[in-house]
């Protein structure tokens, strides 16, 4: 059985303009975001009425996700779903701030995090390993109730990256080199046999609803070089 979701990564806040990291701060979607989200909307129910269904939305609890989500549901007339599982992963000590206050204030925390271990967690923050296994196990009960349905999930950059690396048998410590841009769906589909789940990316990136350059999930170094994990 397939399961397509489209997973969308939440409009702009304005914490992503000044690439400071949300984590689990509650940050409220700017009004880039707030348009971004409608103009989404507008493409989902463009594609309704040309028979493209969608099934359910869920959502990260967050309220940038859920004020990317809301405009869908209520165009699609669908109830949105959230879950704590498609939340941004916790950074901890290191959320609110951008690179440079990271290296300053914690310098050996700040060096380990740019050597890419999985196994590193921020101060009172997630590794990415248990990050992606989190995300990884929100996913089989949403799996389990749209059996070859076609959904949506709107998170974080985060989860997204989770998701592309999964589908893609990719390290957790492999540099990115794909978008995940505010807004854009991004189309993978499921393939569940028994206790064996394999996803296929379809489609990734797309923004074609939006009039403009949306911006990638990412921030500076403290050296001013572009790092790969802003959200």
């Amino acid at each position: 059985m397939t399961t397509q979701i489209l997973f969308i990564r939440h409009g702009e806040t304005a914490w992503n303009r000044i690439k400071r990291i949300q984590g689990h701060i509650d940050i409220p979607l700017a009004g880039s975001g707030v348009e971004q989200a409608r103009l989404l909307a507008a493409r989902c129910a463009r594609e309704a009425r040309a028979g493209v269904r969608l099934d359910a939305i869920w959502s990260s609890d967050l309220m940038r996700a859920q004020q990317t989500a809301q405009p869908i549901a209520e165009a699609l007339g669908l109830s949105l779903q959230l879950t704590e599982g498609l939340r941004e992963r916790n950074y901890g000590a290191f959320q609110g701030h951008d690179s440079d206050a990271i290296a300053e204030r914690f310098p050996d925390e700040y060096a380990h995090w740019q050597t890419r271990d999985p196994g590193f967690a921020p101060p009172e923050g997630e590794s990415h390993r248990a990050f992606y296994h989190r995300v990884l196990h929100a996913l089989e009960p949403i799996l389990a109730k749209h059996r070859d349905g076609r959904i949506a999930c709107v998170a974080h950059g985060g989860v997204l990256d989770c998701i592309y690396r999964f589908a893609n048998g990719l390290a957790l410590d492999a540099p990115r080199a794909w978008p995940l841009l505010n807004t854009s769906v991004n189309v993978v589909d499921f393939e569940r046999d028994g206790a064996v789940t394999r996803a296929r990316v379809v489609a990734w990136g797309d923004v074609s609803h939006l009039p403009a350059a949306s911006a990638d999930d990412s921030f500076r170094h403290a050296s001013s070089h572009t790092a790969e994990t802003s959200r």
